[in-house]
């Protein structure tokens, strides 16, 4: 009898030690809401776009080869969460383009070398859940550039030190921690999220005054998807000028014909690039202006053998970016379509007569994939300007990039529901009322 016992309490163990495993291998379902940058800052319409034109263009004069976590981070959504325990708000900003989580921390009473943010620093002080990881774990051999803090340094010793670069040239500094992250509407928060802890943060960043951080959701291991093991995320952008908050779900059923739904969902290949693991890859073979199909070679947007070129949809790029060649031959289509006087300067601008009782009609413009067509509505492409002089203007929203590299921006996103697909490698798409997704 006391064998039976012994066997059964052996038994009973092994199934809990199994239950904790599986347990610690499940994904980890998450419902978010992102706001945009400029959301609730009292900005008019125009004031709004030309911001927006003018990230754009910085964007553009900054692009150079694409490289591994060195994304845009001027990204235009931002969600809110918390970290440590007791839990501290933080706002980051989202970026598809990029892996590391990270916000800005404080050392003592303050943060060595910090941006202004609205909410106060993160303090790992404060934190009963926090720990740094050492130069030896896996997290901290997964980033680009990292050291090892020693005795003599405020890092610590065998201390994860990292450094993150993006494309602008803005840079972060920070020790690699882990702790527990905190989502809105969540029953409990999640323990164990290995993030930077940034203490020497510059760069185009200092200029944002509304985030405190980013967090990374790229097919890297440290982007918050991969940590959560998710096999799928969606996000849905509302509308840039309005103020309603867009949705963001990680391993949620994503149901793309619901009733928000406005048209038939659409699907086609992710494509993984070994040189850059970051990035979400599209197979585009074309673009259409009107019923007018640029002449461009299917090859022009293939990822090349050494890792450049190709097709890359982005949260943190605020507009679309064309290599020149192709951008050159979009604009001639829609000025030989548009009977309108045209100047192009970063942005092609179309002037509408003073008389016009109604703004001209735009040719439609759509972008071929392998196995789907997105036909962006017009507002995902023109923008409309008024500056209260008799002067308006319809401008394209859409400018030239710096290399051959094609970057999808969240605005050609906006009013789309977009699921990616982590485990089928696939990406669909659906026009949406965001708002009620």
């Amino acid at each position: 009898m006391a064998e039976m016992h012994k066997l059964s309490f052996l038994l009973l163990a092994l199934l809990v030690a199994q239950l904790a495993i599986t347990c610690s291998d499940a994904t980890t379902p998450v419902r978010m809401h992102l706001t945009r940058t400029h959301s609730g800052s009292g900005l008019t319409r125009r004031e709004t776009l030309r911001r927006m034109a003018l990230r754009s263009k910085a964007r553009a004069a900054a692009s150079g080869q694409v490289v591994p976590g060195k994304g845009d981070p001027n990204t235009e959504y931002r969600v809110k969460l918390a970290v440590g325990t007791p839990p501290q708000p933080v706002e980051l900003t989202l970026d598809t383009g990029s892996d590391l989580i990270w916000t800005q921390c404080q050392l003592g009473s303050s943060c060595p070398s910090c941006y202004d943010q609205p909410l106060p620093y993160f303090d790992p002080s404060r934190s009963s859940t926090v720990s740094k990881l050492d130069c030896g774990s896996p997290a901290c051999q997964d980033l680009d550039l990292s050291s090892c803090g020693t005795r003599k340094s405020h890092w610590g010793n065998q201390t994860c030190v990292y450094t993150y670069w993006y494309g602008d040239k803005s840079v972060t500094t920070g020790f690699l921690g882990a702790d527990t992250f905190t989502f809105a509407g969540a029953a409990a928060g999640l323990p164990g999220v290995a993030f930077g802890c940034g203490l020497f943060n510059n760069g185009i960043l200092t200029f944002n005054g509304t985030g405190m951080g980013i967090v990374g959701f790229g097919r890297g291991s440290l982007s918050l998807p991969s940590q959560l093991k998710v096999d799928n995320f969606s996000y849905c952008f509302t509308p840039e000028t309005g103020s309603k908050p867009s949705p963001v779900l990680l391993g949620l059923p994503a149901n793309l014909y619901s009733s928000s739904a406005r048209g038939v969902a659409q699907t086609t290949r992710l494509i993984q690039n070994p040189n850059i693991p970051t990035f979400y890859y599209l197979s585009l073979k074309g673009i259409a202006v009107g019923s007018t199909r640029l002449a461009i070679p299917d090859s022009t947007f293939t990822l090349t053998k050494d890792g450049t070129g190709g097709t890359i949809i982005d949260s943190g790029t605020a507009i679309t970016t064309l290599p020149p060649h192709v951008y050159r031959l979009l604009r001639d289509a829609f000025v030989s379509q548009v009977k309108l006087k045209a100047n192009d300067d970063g942005l092609l601008c179309f002037e509408v007569p003073a008389r016009a009782k109604k703004l001209p009609r735009m040719p439609r413009l759509a972008l071929h994939f392998e196995g789907a067509t997105l036909e962006l509505p017009r507002e995902n492409y023109v923008i409309d300007v008024d500056e209260g002089t008799g002067r308006r203007e319809m401008c394209i929203v859409i400018t030239e990039g710096g290399d051959e590299t094609t970057i999808i921006g969240n605005y050609q996103q906006q009013n789309l529901h977009i699921l990616y697909d982590l485990a089928g490698n696939k990406l669909s798409f659906v026009p949406a009322r965001c708002d009620r997704v």
